[in-house]
């Protein structure tokens, strides 16, 4: 494999390319602010060596695993936990070879994007990846990770990492954020409240997860007074730990608000287990109003994930659990379905919520346009399937026109795999440059401005929407 392209994801037209180059230089070495993402805080707690490659690139990542799935490849054999939170496979070297003759199947996705960039600028291997490759890879790679410049928190330090935000569930105890903390590490690793299991009424187990809630913050949640201020009580919990906001991974961006009489009913029903599917979506969107009236009152960020039908498959979700590739997007309905949560506090300036979507369609038509108005809103950047340089492309092309730059929050990675952090910031910088400089080149943002809007969209405005 060569080298890396410089000039990848620049534009072709030799001016354009030359301005976008320029461009992206003055934004390459900026910190990396990852706002919200899945890795584990045990990494960064405990600093232990990563065991293998195979752990490391392949079997936290189902932007990986869900292609070679998606060819017949078992998700056993490569080593993916069983909802038991047993392995089938665990040699390491063997889950390798095996991802390495299925390589080509990434060819031309975002992934193997992110792989390359990480085994050449991580790893300094600059060959290319594959069969006749695979042994070499995983002897070096298993090398280098018994290093200690190879270990959580220096990889962190390496990264250029500032700040990053770990995801967990009000039921978590935060062990691992307290011995980060605990431990004077320097390393700013921080939490965010994920209220799903305790908010959602198909959530599995959600009447015992509920009195679980209670019990860990003090309080009957059993009882709708009891279950809100559970919510306060372990959402300042988690604001000890560095929270800065809260995220909700809904099915749609359904919001209610309902009366106090008819939220408590509800309310019964979903600790009952009767409630129906449309009872629950009801539930759901009116948490959500419920938390954008906590965030209001205690500081916290709003994040909205919806449009995801999460474990589409049944026999999967069974065998392996949740998160395992099997999320699909779907249709999603902003502006009927934000309306009651804007109406009850969409104008307050001490609301901020950030709108994220699995449908493309909705920026142009929607969501650009409702960020556009209302203080309260701002737009996450392009997520999950279209967190690629295409669609980070289609992001700015769709929403700068009606929203502007500055009603957006820059990028956030939202990964399991830690080594393509810097990759995945380095894309967006890359394509974030690339837009800048057509801009420029059509005479529709001047230059010295595309150089602060660059730097903007690199760093300052993922800082300011999150408050770090």
């Amino acid at each position: 494999m060569a080298k890396l392209d410089e000039n990848r994801l620049f534009p072709v037209d030799p001016s354009t390319r030359t301005m976008a180059a320029d461009l992206y230089a003055s934004v390459r070495d900026l910190p990396i602010v990852s706002p919200h993402g899945h890795t584990d805080p045990r990494w960064y707690a405990e600093n232990a060596p990563f065991p293998d490659p195979a752990q490391l690139f392949v079997t936290p990542d189902h932007y990986v695993f869900r292609m070679l799935f998606s060819q017949g490849v078992s998700l056993d054999d490569l080593g993916v936990l069983r909802a038991d939170g047993t392995r089938v496979e665990t040699d390491g070297r063997k889950i390798w070879r095996l991802f390495a003759e299925n390589y080509y199947l990434l060819r031309g996705t975002p992934s193997r994007m992110w792989l390359d960039h990480s085994f050449q600028q991580v790893f300094g291997l600059d060959e290319r990846f594959g069969p006749d490759t695979a042994d070499r890879f995983y002897d070096h790679i298993s090398e280098c990770l018994a290093q200690p410049e190879f270990r959580p928190r220096a990889l962190f330090e390496r990264f250029g990492i500032e700040v990053i935000t770990t995801t967990e569930s009000p039921l978590d105890d935060l062990r691992w954020h307290r011995m980060i903390r605990d431990s004077g590490w320097p390393g700013r690793v921080i939490t965010a409240y994920r209220p799903d299991p305790v908010v959602d009424p198909e959530f599995e187990g959600f009447a015992g997860n509920v009195e679980k809630f209670g019990e860990i913050a003090g309080t009957d949640a059993t009882t709708w007074e009891g279950y809100l201020q559970a919510h306060r009580i372990r959402r300042a919990y988690f604001k000890e730990f560095g929270a800065t906001s809260s995220d909700h991974g809904h099915a749609t961006a359904r919001t209610e608000n309902l009366p106090l009489s008819e939220a408590v009913a509800l309310f019964e029903k979903a600790l009952a287990g009767t409630c129906t599917p449309n009872e629950a979506d009801t539930f759901r969107g009116h948490m959500l109003t419920e938390m954008a009236r906590m965030s209001i009152d205690d500081g916290l960020v709003l994040q909205i994930h919806p449009g995801a039908a999460r474990n589409h498959s049944a026999p999967m979700m069974a065998l392996h659990g949740r998160d395992k590739g099997f999320d699909i997007p779907t249709r999603t309905d902003y502006v009927t379905a934000l309306k009651p949560l804007l109406d009850a506090v969409g104008t307050d300036p001490r609301l901020s919520v950030i709108l994220f979507t699995l449908d493309e369609t909705a920026f142009s038509r929607e969501l650009a346009p409702l960020a556009g108005v209302y203080p309260s809103l701002r737009l996450g950047p392009a997520w999950w399937f279209f967190d690629s340089p295409e669609g980070m492309r289609r992001f700015r092309e769709t929403t700068t026109e009606t929203a502007g730059f500055y009603n957006t929050v820059g990028f956030n990675d939202d990964t399991r795999a830690f080594c393509s952090i810097p990759a995945r910031h380095d894309v967006a910088r890359r394509v974030d440059s690339a837009y800048l400089a057509t801009l420029v080149s059509t005479g529709r943002l001047a230059e010295d401005e595309a150089y602060e809007v660059a730097q903007d969209l690199s760093y300052r405005l993922v800082k300011k929407a999150y408050k770090l």
